[in-house]
């Protein structure tokens, strides 16, 4: 047990590491901030051109939804950010980031307003129409807020993975919480620094997954 105790859970270096771990956590909640917002509105902007119901602009729309949900987000970040300066742009690591995400969450978030918007009776928007309101007036008012409610489970559900994807930026180098722990998993030869980063995602994540199975729960309720 004692040996268990200096391997994963050793106080002094719980103690050494505690502020290099605490600056990742906050680098984590800005990346999370960053990408999160952007991916939701990216995918709202996909789910809405999905509906105009243009043949030309559906198939790119596939093409795209496609293409950023089979390429691993890993090999997308490593392609931007390496692949960058061969355009002659120096991206920012943040930003290198942000792009490989948009792109990345996008695509599902794209899906699930998608699914949403077509959940609602085709006849709820020929009526709102009929009582004058633009196609834009109807989408904005009627439509989007019955279909974000239909499928908020499964936005949350999305916006937990992608908290859990930011660990990747570590590949780049960003100072994240992961990135922040395996150097200091390396510079002190002990495991206590990752099993620290564990506890830091588990506080961070525990209150969305609760949130998410009440959501969950109250769903079936409504069905049932």
């Amino acid at each position: 047990m004692a040996e268990l105790i200096l391997n994963f859970f050793n106080p002094a270096i719980i103690e050494r590491v505690w502020p290099f771990l605490l600056q990742g956590f906050y680098m984590t909640l800005l990346l999370s901030a960053i990408v999160i917002p952007l991916g939701l509105a990216g995918g709202l902007v996909i789910a809405i051109l999905h509906s105009l119901g243009m043949r030309w602009l559906t198939w790119l729309l596939i093409i795209y939804v496609d293409l950023f949900r089979a390429l691993p987000p890993l090999v997308l970040l490593i392609f931007i950010y390496f692949g960058a300066p061969f355009l002659e742009l120096d991206l920012p690591k943040l930003l290198a980031v942000a792009i490989g995400f948009l792109l990345n969450t996008s695509s599902y978030y794209g899906e699930v307003f998608r699914a949403g918007i077509e959940s609602i009776p085709a006849g709820q928007a020929a009526a709102a129409r009929a009582t004058g309101l633009s196609r834009w007036q109807t989408m904005c008012s009627v439509i989007l807020p019955q279909a974000i409610r239909n499928v908020l489970p499964d936005l949350v559900s999305n916006t937990l993975e992608v908290i859990k994807l930011t660990s990747l930026a570590s590949v780049v180098a960003l100072p994240e919480l992961l990135n922040n722990a395996r150097q200091a998993q390396a510079l002190t030869y002990n495991a206590t620094p990752i099993v620290l980063a564990a506890l830091f995602y588990l506080a961070l994540l525990w209150p969305i997954v609760r949130l998410l199975s009440r959501m969950e729960h109250e769903s079936l309720g409504q069905r049932r």
